[in-house]
């Protein structure tokens, strides 16, 4: 075993140990950088009457950003897929996670990350993207209502895809907790979450006040996180599945925010 190899075993291990921790740190870590994301957006992002740019910058400039995270993502996706087929090392690391991890989370906490999956259950994601709808056209938003649709159904079905050209195995979970069929690769809760409360926190912030925008952001963040991370510790996916799962999400949500905007931009310049 090479150097490098025995490093990141050694470290996925460590990770496993202090599973609950490293959730706490990352979730934090994602939470400040949804604050400061936010107030550069309504410092430098909005145009305002003093601005120098006109308008269509700042649309290009949230369109590049958007184009930005849909690379990105795609390329950890990309990269994390390459991994299943590097001589099972990935594999073989994430399985040595899961063991550490399953020694060293109480019960309780597992419970706990029990009713957080089911947030993003298949029954869940179908009743919000019914409930969502009707508001939407309730109140006449029947673009916008298309676009929330085509978000959620688009990324299962592409979730779907995924996990039928990987074909990987889910880790062993026989706790009794929660019971999970078919593939592993990507997760399905994870890329389902950062699309369904990604594109509410989207609404959000095109349709209510903003005192409600930021909070709504941030606890839509937080239920994504927390969602897709369940999986890993109620051992019904890998840490790399979760991962993919919420990179695949990303550039999904992204896509179709972009396709928004420009959709926003063409019909406003039409009228």
């Amino acid at each position: 075993m090479s150097g490098e190899a025995e490093l990141a075993f050694a470290l996925a291990r460590t990770a496993g140990r202090h599973a609950l921790g490293l959730f706490g740190l990352l979730l934090v870590a994602l939470l400040v950088a949804v604050l400061v994301i936010w107030q550069a957006h309504w410092r430098w992002g909005v145009p305002r009457e003093t601005s120098r740019l006109p308008p269509a910058a700042f649309l290009l400039l949230r369109l590049a950003i958007g184009f930005g995270l849909v690379v990105g993502a795609a390329a950890l996706f990309a990269e994390l897929a390459e991994g299943l087929g590097a001589h099972r090392t990935m594999g073989a690391i994430d399985t040595a996670f899961t063991a550490a991890l399953q020694q060293s989370v109480p019960l309780g906490a597992l419970q706990v990350f029990a009713a957080i999956t089911q947030l993003g259950n298949p029954h869940t994601v179908v009743l919000a993207c019914i409930a969502v709808a009707a508001v939407l056209l309730w109140r006449g938003r029947r673009w916008l209502a298309l676009a929330w649709l085509v978000a959620v159904a688009g990324n299962s079905l592409l979730n779907v895809t995924l996990k039928g050209v990987f074909a990987r195995v889910r880790p062993p979970h026989a706790d009794g907790l929660v019971a999970a069929e078919g593939y592993s690769f990507p997760s399905g809760h994870a890329s389902g979450s950062v699309v369904l409360y990604g594109m509410l926190a989207y609404l959000a912030v095109r349709l209510l006040p903003r005192p409600w925008q930021l909070p709504i952001l941030l606890a839509a963040s937080a239920v994504a996180f927390a969602t897709g991370s369940s999986r890993v510790f109620l051992r019904v996916h890998y840490a790399s599945d979760v991962l993919a799962g919420f990179a695949s999400g990303t550039a999904w949500l992204a896509v179709c925010i972009v396709s928004i905007e420009l959709t926003r931009w063409y019909r406003r310049g039409r009228g």
